[in-house]
């Protein structure tokens, strides 16, 4: 397959996840992305371990958000690595990267100098909080973000905790906002010739995936977030929107009318909350007495019913039980990427087709600092 980004060469001075994630879709697109890592540590990523899970010396999510990358090792402090730098800046497309506010200044790789070197450069930056205001020096990380955007009142229920999203949701919000001002930018560079300076941040990122219900507020203050108590899924939809226990696992129930749900599962007193905005108002006793209904029986029994009636709804799978299904396996959402003999790993591809055809890339994360003696000939350094 011939991708749509191959002949484009990027920069990445980005480390962890957001800015390294807009990457990694680069790369699957075709695009040559060659990470500058400072000497012996590298991306701190590579010793950010999880479930104590490594593979050649670096942690498997290093591995997972850095495929298909090459690395050149440079000491930004040092006058003659800066200016090997800055001469592969010259040959470059795209740079990208997550130092704090002020710290590219200093090093002399700010985009106003940059862009005297090679004004038709795509420079892209990623900040926690953006490069002013009172919070532009907090420490950009995922569930800081998150804990300060209101994001942990919207799951669980409602005499819950605060609870945050369970995985990296604010880094990979961010980092697709990335690639989109990349893409974007490279499609008035071929236009007009010039290139851009792009800002993107953790907190925005996390606020715009939160447009709809801080739209509900913004507008009406009293429309604040509220949990429900029983099943809660999203703060500002009525029942039966929720997961349900059943007797041997559980089951999602989307929206849908409640009459025809009290008519599939034989609860007539449900039909009375689909009327008045009751669905919302009186959520929690809708969902209460689904609740009790759905407990009855199994998952299979009620997705034999509501499923052929066209009711919204399904199983609650776990990963062994989503890994094990036909469906997922017919989404052929897995490959293994290696690194010599010492890495190995399984994990998953680009979510993205084109022309039918899925995108596959076998080449794992790579060694601190292995590109830099083909880099340094082939770029002339």
């Amino acid at each position: 397959m011939k991708l749509p980004l191959k002949g484009l060469t990027v920069l990445e001075f980005s480390q962890y996840m957001a800015g390294p994630y807009a990457g990694l879709r680069l790369a699957d697109l075709g695009a040559r992305v060659i990470k500058i890592e400072r000497p012996k540590y590298g991306d701190a990523c590579r010793q950010l371990v999880t479930k104590n899970m490594k593979a050649g010396g670096d942690s498997v999510l290093f591995h997972t958000v850095n495929r298909n990358k090459e690395s050149f090792q440079a000491n930004l402090k040092d006058p003659q690595d800066l200016a090997l730098v800055k001469k592969l800046i010259l040959q470059a497309d795209v740079i990208t990267h997550n130092f704090r506010p002020g710290i590219m200044d200093r090093l002399g790789l700010d985009y106003e100098t940059v862009k005297t070197l090679n004004p038709k450069l795509i420079y892209a930056e990623v900040s926690g909080y953006g490069t002013q205001g009172p919070w532009r020096d907090k420490p950009g990380q995922d569930l800081l973000a998150q804990a300060m955007s209101g994001l942990t009142w919207l799951s669980g229920n409602s005499g819950d905790d605060p609870i945050p999203f369970g995985a990296a949701v604010a880094d990979m919000v961010c980092g697709s906002n990335l690639a989109q001002a990349i893409l974007a930018c490279l499609i008035r560079k071929r236009k007009t010739g010039k290139g851009a300076k792009i800002e993107v941040n953790l907190i925005t990122s996390i606020l715009d995936f939160q447009f709809e219900g801080l739209t509900a507020y913004i507008n009406n203050p009293e429309l604040k977030p509220r949990r429900s108590s029983i099943a809660n899924a999203h703060a500002y939809l009525g029942a039966p929107y929720g997961i349900y226990s059943t007797q041997n696992g559980y089951l999602a129930i989307a929206m849908g009318s409640l009459s025809t749900l009290a008519r599939l599962i034989d609860c007539n007193a449900l039909a009375d909350f689909d009327q008045d905005n009751l669905y919302f108002s009186k959520r929690d006793e809708a969902k209460a007495l689904i609740a009790e209904v759905i407990a009855k029986n199994t998952s299979q029994h009620w997705l034999d019913i509501l499923e052929p009636a066209g009711y919204w709804c399904s199983d609650v799978y776990d990963y062994h039980s989503l890994t094990q299904s036909s469906g997922y396996k017919a989404l052929d959402m897995e490959m293994t990427i290696t690194r010599g003999e010492d890495v190995n790993l399984r994990t998953t591809r680009c979510p993205i087709r084109l022309n039918a055809e899925r995108i596959f890339s076998e080449r794992a994360a790579p060694v601190l600092g292995s590109a830099n003696v083909h880099i340094t000939k082939e770029f002339g350094l």
